[in-house]
């Protein structure tokens, strides 16, 4: 009988799922780590540790990339950054455009993990007319008059957008036309694209919003935590939290009074 559950679209790449792609890149950066400190073999457990995952879904992981490891051993840790590199396809020079080159995109442009991983800045195209020529990270800035005609002459294929959110699906659309097929997205905006284009966004008001949430549920089990372990007040009961607040005054949990009454 059918349980009813779905399963995520495999990649083309024999079949892998987009889930275990997500994490290839994490297994990478710990592996390259301990490449760099000479570390032969790894086991799946410190491997799996160090990308922050469980090490049975490391080793189904793998499964995928026909890597099993050795017994005793672990895994040769030079031939799975080889592997995984080959697998996201870093082992070939991919040409990537910036468009936006405010304090964000020049923070990118000057970012020394690009050419490490695979990908090359062809260019830094920006709307400004006083950006054009001005030197970026050794690159000079390129109008966007130029974009179509740089896309075709470097063979770009991935695009990074680090306009404001208000041009972002304009530039969207002309990096589309101009045959982009990959766009890594930094403005604050969802992206309409056609089918066959991939998008992945990166916000990080969001990412910044969400730790906020976080700290502030930590911050209310901490005040929580020292409400019920502070002292209590000679002559008086404990009550419980559905008692407390039965004069209607509330704290700003909504359920404990603001000042508890005498």
């Amino acid at each position: 009988m059918a349980t009813g559950r779905t399963h995520r679209p495999a990649t083309r790449s024999r079949g892998i799922p987009e889930a275990t792609v997500a994490r290839l890149p994490l297994y990478l950066r710990a592996l390259t780590a301990l490449s760099e400190r000479s570390v032969p073999t790894v086991s799946s457990e410190e491997l799996a540790t160090a990308a922050g995952v469980n090490s049975a879904k490391l080793r189904k992981d793998f499964s995928y990339l026909g890597s099993y490891g050795t017994r005793g051993v672990g895994y040769d840790v030079e031939y799975l950054v080889y592997q995984i590199s080959r697998e996201l396809g870093l082992t070939q020079d991919w040409p990537v455009v910036i468009v936006g080159i405010g304090n964000l995109g020049a923070a990118l442009a000057n970012y020394g993990g690009f050419a490490s991983r695979g990908f090359r800045v062809a260019a830094l195209i920006d709307a400004d007319p006083a950006m054009a020529g001005k030197p970026v990270a050794g690159l000079p800035v390129r109008h966007t008059d130029e974009l179509e005609a740089i896309i075709s002459d470097n063979g770009v294929s991935i695009g990074v957008i680090a306009t404001p959110a208000g041009a972002a699906q304009q530039v969207c659309d002309r990096l589309v036309a101009a045959g982009i097929t990959s766009i890594l997205n930094f403005a604050p905006t969802v992206l309409s694209v056609p089918d066959g284009v991939d998008v992945r966004k990166v916000d990080l008001s969001i990412e910044l919003q969400i730790l906020a949430f976080h700290e502030q549920r930590k911050a209310g089990e901490d005040a929580e935590q020292a409400d019920r372990s502070g002292p209590a007040r000679p002559g008086s009961a404990a009550r419980p939290a559905a008692a407390a607040g039965r004069d209607g005054r509330k704290g700003p949990d909504g359920d404990v009074p603001a000042v508890m009454p005498a």
